[in-house]
């Protein structure tokens, strides 16, 4: 599946919803996280924004919207075409990426680390799916 694409978002959940992180990301209920994959006018011509609805352990709804309705979630991570590539094949911690400044994000940092397992857990998880990259 395309990274990113409406299959491979609708996939993520389905991922999400069967494995590790319905019990590391039970305590979750600070709203929707989007993760922004930016324009770098070679891959990707217009930010990409997916937004997923997670609460309590369970991802209620994942897809791709507008800018504005994206910039609206508690919590909002920017990075790269790359750096998502790299998060995705297990290459980069988002969390580690956050505090290297690899990542950006809008929200509350200490909210985030409280729950560095369930990000390992969704990483891992986003591994697991057959991705195609547009590079």
């Amino acid at each position: 599946m395309r990274f990113p694409s409406p299959e491979w978002v609708e996939k993520y959940k389905e991922e999400l919803n069967k494995g590790p992180w319905k019990d590391s990301g039970k305590e979750w209920k600070y709203g929707p996280v989007v993760l922004v994959i930016k324009n770098d006018g070679k891959i990707i011509k217009d930010d990409v924004y997916i937004l997923l609805d997670i609460d309590s352990g369970v991802c209620r709804d994942a897809r791709i919207v507008s800018k504005e309705e994206g910039e609206k979630a508690p919590f909002v991570i920017y990075g790269d075409y790359g750096r998502w590539k790299q998060v995705i094949k297990g290459e980069l911690e988002p969390i580690r990426g956050l505090a290297q400044g690899k990542l950006q994000l809008k929200g509350n940092l200490a909210t985030i680390v409280r729950f560095v397992k369930a990000a390992e857990d969704m990483v891992k998880t986003a591994s697991k799916i057959p991705t195609e990259f547009l590079d």
